[in-house]
């Protein structure tokens, strides 16, 4: 999607040169303009993805009202990791792990920051990768580490922040309808009490050291 919109961008912006430069000494054709212009572009979107302004940067490129741009852009938030907005909270830190052939669960993992003034509960999940998406946490009970699901969901504390990771709270993906691969993006729908349903991107990681395609 990415280097779609990147191309459709750089010949409308080589056409657009051409036309202006009509009449007037300019070397180069419309194709070298094309190569070199794409360069650039892949450079400046590097750079406005590290700093986190991808989304905005992208809507006020010509084009932008025409959706592509959007998708382009929604699609680089999920691949680049910019932070997920939605009401008071931010969801950062999104990813999950390479499984097996033939497992069929995997663990989601991601950071939820509150700034608002009033807790939230992230009651549920669901992906169109798995059957079902369960919200588990795995503490020790005695000495025996057992993992436990929470149908009651996960309180998000007003000003604080909850991280849901390897060992302690996570999403469960069941029944999963092939094993998550490396480098792939798993498609999630997040949904809070308070602020309402919100897609998040998780892109699939190489399985722990000394603990293959475990999650």
């Amino acid at each position: 999607m990415i280097n779609r919109m990147i191309d459709t961008l750089t010949a409308g912006l080589c056409a657009a040169r051409t036309s202006y430069m009509h009449g007037k000494r300019w070397i180069g054709s419309n194709q070298s303009c094309q190569v070199k212009g794409r360069r650039r572009q892949m450079k400046l979107i590097g750079k406005l993805a590290r700093a986190g302004a991808l989304t905005a940067s992208l809507a006020a490129l010509p084009g932008a009202n025409t959706g592509l741009v959007h998708a382009a852009a929604t699609s680089a938030e999920a691949t680049l990791g910019v932070p997920v907005k939605v009401g008071n909270l931010e969801i950062t830190g999104a990813f999950t792990k390479a499984m097996l052939p033939g497992q069929p669960v995997g663990g989601g993992y991601l950071t939820i920051k509150n700034s608002g003034t009033a807790d939230d509960v992230l009651v549920s999940a669901s992906s169109p990768a798995a059957a079902a998406v369960e919200l588990h946490e795995m503490a020790m009970q005695g000495e025996v580490m057992k993992m436990r699901r929470l149908d009651d969901g996960i309180v998000i504390p007003a000003g604080q922040t909850v991280k849901l990771s390897p060992g302690g709270l996570h999403l469960m993906f069941l029944k999963v309808k092939e094993p998550f691969k490396q480098g792939a993006i798993v498609p999630v729908t997040l949904t809070f009490r308070a602020a309402g349903n919100v897609d998040a991107a998780f892109p699939v990681e190489a399985a722990g050291p000394g603990q293959p395609a475990r999650n």
